[in-house]
């Protein structure tokens, strides 16, 4: 999915295959649920070398190519792809797509209401929540970056796809993609021209 999107939008991309099992990309440096049980388990020698084989390129990169486009005169929309299990301790999730962000950043709010909107119209049988199955402001990278850039700077949504589209793959899995694409695109053009208005 982030793949698709890098290139359909000619966005740069940062990605990482490791396994949250090891080290939890998305989590701060102190969270518990950084690794799991048994890299806890660990020594903490075994632990630091994860973090400095993994998680600091991966953070440190994605942190480069914010300030970077800042500093060009850009501001920034980062995407962060994710995927959400579709049953946690014996609980359904109910959403085919979550659209996370920190409701006290304007620019976030608008950006992921136009973007539910346009998935209405793009995949009209999709169920498309906000700060849903997490809350947006939760522990992550976005927020991270939030602490560090201004929100007229930096605005930070993480896309939360239910895995079950992805391990039913086929052609559902296919129109998915496409309607986050056309709709993120649609939502974008219209969240910059009432930007510039």
């Amino acid at each position: 999915m982030a793949g698709e999107l890098a290139s359909k939008l000619g966005a740069p991309l940062v990605v990482s295959d490791v396994s949250r099992l090891l080290v939890d990309l998305n989590r701060s440096i102190g969270n518990p649920r950084l690794h799991c049980d048994a890299i806890w388990n660990a020594s903490a020698q075994q632990r630091r070398g994860i973090l400095e084989r993994y998680y600091i390129p991966y953070r440190t990169e994605v942190e480069r190519r914010v300030v970077e486009a800042i500093e060009n005169g850009t501001g920034v929309v980062h995407v962060s792809s994710h995927s959400f299990t579709p049953e946690l301790d014996g609980h359904l999730r109910n959403a085919d797509i979550g659209l996370l962000y920190d409701p006290s950043r304007e620019g976030e709010v608008e950006l992921c209401k136009l973007w539910k909107g346009s998935l209405a119209a793009c995949g009209p049988k999709l169920k498309v929540r906000r700060n849903y199955p997490y809350a947006g402001k939760g522990d992550g990278l976005t927020r991270y970056l939030r602490e560090r850039f201004a929100p007229t700077d930096y605005v930070g949504i993480e896309l939360e796809i239910n895995q079950r589209h992805v391990f039913e793959a086929g052609t559902r899995w296919v129109a998915l993609r496409k309607a986050v694409i056309h709709s993120l695109r649609l939502a974008l053009t219209t969240w910059w021209a009432q930007a510039c208005a």
